[in-house]
């Protein structure tokens, strides 16, 4: 293996190959455990959801933003329910004011097709 090629004369090393792709295999295994993966957890809501049940929900999404990942929150509609789309930004506004304390909005998604969804980041 050439060390150094603009050299007077130019300077090379014997390597044994085997252990050379070894060292590198090495390298990027030690590389890829220190990268970071942004896990994205997701909550789902329909708009005529029980206060209970949407503190329940919202309790578990708390925890999951706490623990470092986001948060996607999607709101499902099924058959009468697209005539009151009202009620589904309702709970989003909810959902908002509860987790605003850990959480601000990352990305806004409106109505696509019988979901919206909004995805929040830890603070």
């Amino acid at each position: 293996m050439e060390i150094a090629p603009n050299g007077k004369p130019p300077v090379c090393k014997i390597l044994n190959l085997g252990k050379l792709k070894y060292e590198e295999k090495k390298k990027q295994q030690q590389n890829k455990k220190k990268q970071h993966v942004i896990k994205v957890k997701e909550i789902r809501l329909r708009p005529r959801i029980d206060n209970h049940d949407l503190m329940t929900k919202l309790n578990q999404g708390r925890k999951f933003l706490l623990d470092g990942a986001k948060l996607k929150v999607t709101l499902m509609f099924r058959g009468r329910e697209m005539a009151r789309i009202d009620l589904g930004k309702a709970v989003m506004e909810r959902v908002l004011e509860e987790l605003s304390d850990v959480a601000e909005v990352e990305k806004d998604i409106p109505l696509e097709g019988r979901r919206m969804s909004i995805i929040l980041n830890a603070k």
